[in-house]
């Protein structure tokens, strides 16, 4: 990342903070109503574009913006599409922009908006009006580049891969051992610029624990990738604990039940994106 557009990026958040009960308007966090720990709306609402900062708006890099799906920190978000332009905060679970596209001729100016889950990853992605997602269509009027391809998603159980609260490269199982190295095959061939290890946990025990657990099993993941043959630049690894289920079961539940119920939170998925 360019250090000086970080530097920018870092001093006008501290500015947002400082001065919103002052001269300008209050930064704000959303402006969509009821959002979930991941990143669902209960109202999708857009910001008046009188209230945008960066007045002029701009014009996107289609190519970035087919790159964009589930699971961006803030930082990739920045790096291909750049700062927010409306006056979010720093802890902001909305990025809102003013895009323009030129389009048979004529400028189409169209917002977008970035909504984050509770661990600040981009999940959600709205345009306003709706029709403007259709712009990123290669089929659309004027466009020439190649079929993005959408992202790919591989989930893996995590009680199939590793032993009963292990974490480490040798406790990786036989077959899932097999699993891993044909999913490595293909990532390392894919030409994407983005792919993120992610590692989940069910809810037994404590919240710090289980989000150690998981960060632990997604850096195992990411480190046997690389042994590999898949690019370390791009591949990350991020552990949400708990945070993101997929199946929810009763407390009242016997304990053995429980842990049989759960087990389909517990997993590691590998995200891949940005295909080139």
């Amino acid at each position: 990342m360019d250090i000086r557009n970080n530097s920018a990026r870092i001093t006008r958040f501290a500015l947002c903070a400082l001065i919103a009960a002052a001269v300008l308007p209050a930064c704000t966090r959303h402006v969509s109503r009821g959002i979930a720990p991941d990143a669902q709306a209960d109202e999708v609402i857009f910001p008046s574009a009188d209230n945008v900062v960066l007045k002029e708006g701009t014009f996107p890099n289609l190519d970035n913006l087919r790159q964009i799906g589930p699971g961006l920190s803030k930082d990739q978000l920045y790096d291909l599409i750049g700062r927010p332009h409306f006056r979010e905060g720093y802890a902001a679970r909305e990025w809102d922009y003013l895009f323009h596209f030129r389009q048979g001729g004529k400028i189409v100016t169209c917002q977008y908006k970035v909504i984050f889950d509770k661990d600040y990853l981009g999940q959600a992605f709205h345009w306003s009006p709706a029709g403007c997602a259709d712009l990123l269509k290669t089929d659309a009027p004027g466009a020439d580049a190649p079929v993005a391809r959408a992202p790919q998603r591989f989930e893996l159980s995590a009680d199939a891969l590793f032993a009963f609260g292990r974490s480490d490269l040798k406790d990786i199982q036989p077959r899932e051992r097999e699993e891993l190295a044909a999913i490595a095959s293909q990532l390392k061939d894919s030409k994407a610029a983005i792919i993120q290890v992610i590692g989940h946990t069910d809810r037994i025990g404590s919240e710090a624990a289980n989000q150690a657990l998981s960060q632990r099993r997604a850096q195992t993941v990411r480190e046997f990738l690389i042994q590999n043959g898949v690019a370390a630049d791009g591949l990350s690894a991020h552990g949400v604990g708990e945070s993101q289920p997929v199946k929810q079961c009763a407390d009242s539940l016997p304990h053995d039940e429980l842990v049989a119920c759960l087990q389909p939170n517990r997993r590691v998925e590998v995200a891949v994106m940005g295909f080139q």
